[in-house]
């Protein structure tokens, strides 16, 4: 790579592709993820029963039960986030944290609104797999899961759960876009070390662990509402209301597979973003 590749700036889609490449090799912990979250409080399973049950049912390929949603997701939600993010630089110092903060929270804001509906739909189909044959909603894809819950439940079932899932985007997008950029800032001044590989998996790795600890919260809440049946909670409260009757470590449900989903989702998110921005990036205009 030449002398200005790490002047470069990322492309407006970077961010949704390279986040989609990731989910593919990271989507089988987010649907243990999200069966652990959605287990009630008389019928929970282990780790290990829950992956037992899942082969029993569906063999290898039920791990990748809703993977065509995942891919919407990230092609809306992360390609929202990261774009906006990137473009506010323009207009924020960058160099402060509570700039970053601000700017991390408004690209939250509309990302997590973007892909509500790609986040319902990916909820369900998850799920899906590990309900009996009658209770089944069985969406062929994400865009047949789109269409049906438009047609039986209404618009505003696509948008079911968008406080939680816009908050968890805010919080999410500080955790993971503006912690990125300031761990990435610190470590180079604190190491001398240049744009690469090494830095960028270092400093993803801990932009990764701050993600999963601030959000988990509220991915639970976030779970249980969207895969709620109609009318089994009046509103967000009830869903919070349920978790919490569980006790406080029930909104840290499926911690441990959201870390060593998330950890390497966002590690290979940003190093291979950092490479396509190296590489194909293209360079500002002079000033």
């Amino acid at each position: 790579m030449g002398e200005d590749s790490s002047k470069r700036l990322p492309r407006w889609w970077f961010g949704g592709v390279c986040a989609a490449i990731a989910v593919t090799g990271t989507h089988p912990l987010d649907l243990i993820k999200v069966q652990l979250q959605t287990q009630s409080q008389t019928d929970r399973k282990t780790v290990g029963e829950i992956l037992k049950g899942i082969y029993e049912r569906s063999g290898i390929l039920g791990f990748y039960n809703g993977i065509s949603a995942s891919w919407f997701r990230q092609l809306t939600y992360t390609t929202a986030r990261f774009a906006l993010y990137e473009a506010g630089k323009d207009y924020v110092d960058t160099q402060k944290v509570s700039s970053k903060m601000a700017l991390a929270t408004f690209a939250g804001i509309l990302g997590g609104i973007v892909g509500v509906p790609g986040d319902v739909v990916t909820v369900r189909l998850q799920n899906d797999v590990k309900l009996p044959e009658e209770k089944r909603r069985n969406y062929k894809h994400v865009f047949d899961g789109l269409y049906r819950i438009y047609k039986e439940e209404g618009v505003s079932s696509l948008f079911r759960g968008t406080v939680p899932a816009v908050s968890r985007a805010v919080l999410l997008t500080i955790g993971t876009n503006a912690a990125y950029d300031q761990v990435k800032q610190m470590l180079k001044s604190a190491t001398g070390a240049g744009e690469g590989v090494p830095l960028h998996f270092a400093t993803s790795t801990i932009a990764g662990c701050i993600a999963v600890v601030i959000t988990q919260p509220l991915d639970v809440i976030k779970t249980t509402f969207m895969n709620a049946q109609p009318g089994e909670f009046s509103g967000i409260g009830g869903a919070f209301l349920s978790t919490a009757k569980q006790g406080p470590l029930a909104f840290y449900k499926g911690f441990i597979p959201a870390l060593i989903r998330v950890s390497p989702n966002t590690i290979i998110t940003f190093v291979l973003y950092e490479q396509a921005r190296m590489r194909f990036g293209y360079l500002p205009p002079e000033k």
